[in-house]
């Protein structure tokens, strides 16, 4: 998702932005005097679609060398 913010607040939140960038997969088009100045785009294409949550199961479910497991707790 493609953000548009101006310079001056781009300046105050560059932090934050930097964390949306990273983490959310956002993208932010920076205005300066009402005119594209720059854009600012992940590097990387962050994970998503996983939670805390999942681990458990995902852990269970994966499978280890010379064992088989039945629930979390014999690990």
């Amino acid at each position: 998702m493609e953000k548009k913010i101006n310079a001056t607040e781009a300046v105050r939140r560059f932090s934050e932005i930097l964390n949306d960038i990273k983490y959310r997969g956002e993208s932010y088009t920076i205005v300066r005097r009402g005119k594209r100045a720059a854009s600012i785009y992940p590097v990387e294409v962050p994970l998503k679609g996983r939670s805390l949550g999942e681990l458990r199961t995902l852990l269970i479910n994966t499978p280890m060398l010379g064992m088989k497991l039945r629930n979390l707790e014999e690990i």
